[in-house]
């Protein structure tokens, strides 16, 4: 597809990345020749320096035959504007990053009026993202498949797990019929596990089923499955405040913490069921104070990568039980904090590139392949591919064992209409079924794609 990027912050270049990296014609357009230059001998692909709402630059650019415009700079007025110029110009789809909350009453009416495909606000998304974990404390991340049906959710191995030191083919029938173990990370490798495949203490593992069956596999766990019941959040800004409205909902115990006096009184009046102090919350006397050792969770979300990553250490030292979430804007500190004991990590970055590339790969489903949904995966390393299976397709009608799958790649999940199934060797793929499938190969278009020549 041919798509212009307006704006290369740290979204607008891991959109340029991931989606030149899968074949699609890309053109950006940026106000700093700096950063157009760097973005152009990075990736393969179009720049154009200049105003990204000026109908001149973007006819440049090619709006007249583009599929998608999407517009991520720091305005949020710029970037509606965009959407509106390139509707006009070139009548393609057009996502817009819009962030201040003011508009998120009318987003609905101003997606209509200006004929957006997509909005995305960045903290929303990373709230609604810690929102779901805080739900569900024992697991370090959670994706939908299937609409909603099928989860895909991580977990770390304990040493008293019932897991622990077993081979896949010899864990309890009670656990195994519930979800399928897809991956396992255990320090810097990544594993596609086969029955023979040991599980240790500390792997981190993807399982994937559906809701009612993760649930039931996290109670056969012995692991929480309720939500937390109380929360600190330090950082009082738009993901702060997202969240803390998420979790007040759930009927979950809100203490908010945040050093600017004028914020405090915009919080406690837009948050009125919340408690919010107005201080540090890097002062351990005053974490003490507020009983940080006895709460179930703790979310750092100052704007301050290393502070957030200090706070979070320093709570889990102190109160180990405590589900923590730890905001990080800088990608590129992933290899670093990664083998950190900080509990669920955000990247609103990462987020809101992911929601778009997934909106783009749904729209290519209808042009040139069948991918319904994908998700990347242990930095990228995996990818979990939900297919659509279409009439005529070879993988129709034959038990999972038969298939001659490439190597890397196994069927997670099969969604037949509506029906989430665990498969098993002798489950099998019908027409117009959803499959679930999780691999370390890219390039996967098609289901067929899995098997062997």
């Amino acid at each position: 597809m041919r798509i212009i990027i307006v704006g290369c912050g740290n979204v607008g270049q891991t959109l340029t990345q991931q989606l030149s990296k899968e074949g699609h014609y890309i053109t950006v357009i940026e106000e700093k020749s700096s950063v157009v230059q760097n973005v152009v001998n990075s990736y393969d692909v179009m720049g154009i320096v200049g105003n990204g709402a000026s109908y001149s630059i973007m006819k440049d650019a090619g709006i007249e035959k583009a599929d998608l415009m999407v517009a991520v700079t720091d305005s949020d007025e710029l970037n509606l504007l965009c959407c509106l110029i390139a509707k006009k110009a070139g009548n393609c789809h057009t996502i817009a990053r819009v962030r201040n909350p003011v508009y998120k009453k009318e987003i609905n009416f101003i997606k209509e009026e200006l004929g957006l495909s997509m909005v995305i606000n960045p903290e929303e998304a990373a709230a609604n993202e810690a929102a779901r974990l805080l739900k569900l404390p024992s697991a370090t991340k959670i994706e939908t498949f299937a609409r909603g049906r099928a989860e895909l959710i991580k977990m770390v191995i304990s040493e008293d797990s019932r897991l622990c030191d077993k081979a896949l083919k010899d864990i309890p029938a009670d656990l195994k019929k519930q979800v399928i173990i897809a991956v396992v990370s255990r320090g810097k490798d990544i594993f596609i596990p086969d029955g023979n495949f040991i599980l240790r203490a500390g792997d981190e593992i993807t399982i994937i089923g559906s809701s009612r069956n993760t649930l039931n596999f996290f109670k056969k766990m012995g692991l929480p499955t309720a939500k937390v019941h109380s929360t600190i959040i330090v950082g009082g800004g738009e993901t702060g405040f997202y969240l803390a409205g998420q979790l007040i909902s759930y009927g979950i115990k809100v203490t908010i913490f945040d050093k600017d006096s004028e914020r405090c009184k915009e919080l406690s009046e837009l948050l009125p069921q919340a408690l919010v102090i107005n201080g540090d919350g890097t002062d351990k006397d005053m974490l003490l104070e507020e009983g940080i050792t006895r709460v179930e969770s703790f979310a750092s979300l100052t704007n301050l990568d290393e502070e957030n990553i200090m706070l979070s250490m320093y709570v889990k030292n102190i109160n180990p039980k405590a589900k923590l979430i730890t905001k990080v804007h800088r990608v590129n500190y992933g290899e670093i904090i990664g083998s950190l004991d900080i509990g669920s990590i955000i990247y609103p970055k990462n987020i809101t590139a992911e929601r778009i590339v997934q909106f783009v790969r749904g729209m290519s489903a209808s042009k040139d392949s069948n991918i319904e949904a994908l998700y990347k995966l242990n930095d990228e390393r995996v990818e979990a591919l939900e297919f659509i299976v279409r009439s005529g397709s070879p993988v129709i009608g034959v038990p999972l064992s038969q298939l001659n799958l490439k190597k890397g790649i196994l069927i997670a999940c099969i969604n037949h209409y509506g029906e989430i199934i665990t498969p098993s060797g002798e489950s099998v793929i019908r027409d117009r079924d959803s499959v679930i499938v999780v691999t370390t190969r890219t390039g996967l278009d098609d289901i067929n794609d899995i098997l062997e020549k």
